[in-house]
């Protein structure tokens, strides 16, 4: 396969003036558009002519700054378009029902966000009459099993939230595609290290809260896919971003347009040090799951599938037993010394540390969280890469001592 550089699409996708000459692009504020001709106004409503071709209705539908920076993020994704949400749900729940009438069914991970697993299990099934079937998308056998007549989407994260499971893309979407389903795949952990629509997947989605906005100050979600497919979330009758309406902020989406430039730069050192600590940790005999290490069950899936120069990822797990010793153990961190924060999100530049069972995945059950991997004392890990790595590295070693486990 032909190497992909992210970064180097984005170069060259990235030539965005601001009105007047400026080297940033304007934000454009408008929430509706004028046109110089009135029977410019019924066309674009057929859908005859639209933001392609610089002609813009409502800040609803299209915006140019928000339009701009899914063109950024395609570059990145390896994609024909994207178009940018206020949320990853909101990019999440748009994507999947343009996909779903009702009665129709999907196949998902079932070590998803507990956002999205909520959303999948209760929510649409409720409002939309959707159904979804959750499966270990590592046991290709059962996804095979999963699928009925009406199976329209299988949907996974690439790195898998909180377990780090890695999903193999390109067998998933033969096995889909035979079977005439769509992938959408949620690339949140690992914008950069992997471009699944490369790999066979029709979409992909993002909570660009994270990563690839790097400051936990917004809020903000992105679909990438083809250009037939983001026009269809834009149709004024059936459109699901038309329609349902999370729309992102253009001042939102010029501050992110920002910080992509430099986006490469934070994940290789996100993974670094990511890759870093976990080795040490092994080492020491801690229990850490990172897909970097050798004898992570799919490592050699992310080798093979990963983009190069970008690693494995900024996300680790420790598991340090149960409930009340996670709390103990992020605590210091925090409040002894000065290691990162206990905070849910991650990609920040700072570390973000959380108990998954008590927080991210407590949509689901305890029975679902046993069967998922999801262990009581699991504590998930946003490595930052503010101060030294020794002198992290140092913060955290503390912790284990105190805590007996090495």
């Amino acid at each position: 396969m032909k190497t992909f550089d992210p970064m180097e699409a984005l170069a060259n996708a990235r030539h965005e003036f601001g009105e007047h000459g400026g080297v940033n692009m304007s934000i454009e504020a408008s929430t509706t558009f004028t046109v110089l001709d009135a029977e410019m106004m019924p066309r674009i409503f057929q859908g005859m002519v639209g933001p392609e071709g610089g002609c813009y209705l409502y800040g609803r539908h299209f915006n140019p700054t928000v339009y701009t920076l899914g063109r950024q993020l395609a570059a990145l994704e390896g994609t024909e378009t994207a178009y940018c949400t206020s949320s990853g749900m909101g990019a999440i729940a748009a994507a999947v029902m343009q996909h779903c009438e009702h009665g129709d069914h999907m196949i998902a991970n079932e070590a998803v966000y507990g956002g999205t697993h909520a959303l999948f299990r209760d929510f649409l099934p409720k409002k939309s009459g959707i159904e979804t079937t959750f499966v270990d998308v590592t046991d290709h056998a059962a996804v095979e099993a999963a699928f009925r007549e009406r199976t329209r989407v299988l949907y996974f994260e690439t790195i898998a939230n909180p377990t780090l499971a890695v999903a193999d893309v390109p067998r998933l979407a033969e096995i889909a595609h035979r079977h005439g389903a769509r992938v959408v795949v949620d690339n949140t952990f690992s914008p950069l290290v992997v471009a699944p629509a490369l790999h066979g997947a029709d979409v992909v989605v993002h909570s660009l809260t994270k990563f690839i906005n790097g400051a936990s100050d917004f809020i903000a979600g992105a679909v990438c896919g083809s250009m037939n497919f983001i026009r269809s979330l834009m149709d004024l009758h059936t459109g699901a971003l038309m329609l349902l309406g999370p729309t992102m902020d253009p001042r939102v989406a010029f501050n992110i347009s920002l910080r992509v430039p430099h986006l490469g730069l934070r994940i290789r050192e996100h993974s670094r040090r990511a890759q870093v600590f976990a080795e040490r940790l092994d080492a020491l005999g801690v229990p850490v799951c990172y897909p970097g290490l050798p004898r992570h069950p799919q490592h050699d899936v992310l080798k093979r599938i990963a983009n190069p120069d970008y690693g494995y990822g900024g996300i680790f797990t420790i598991d340090v037993g149960d409930h009340r010793r996670a709390n103990e153990f992020m605590e210091i961190l925090q409040n002894k010394d000065r290691f990162g924060f206990m905070a849910v999100s991650l990609g920040y530049f700072e570390t973000l540390m959380s108990c998954s069972a008590a927080s991210t995945s407590s949509e689901l059950s305890e029975e679902e969280q046993r069967r998922t991997g999801i262990a009581p004392g699991l504590v998930r890990i946003s490595i930052g890469y503010t101060g030294s790595l020794e002198q992290r590295w140092s913060q955290l070693h503390d912790v284990l001592n105190i805590l007996n486990m090495i």
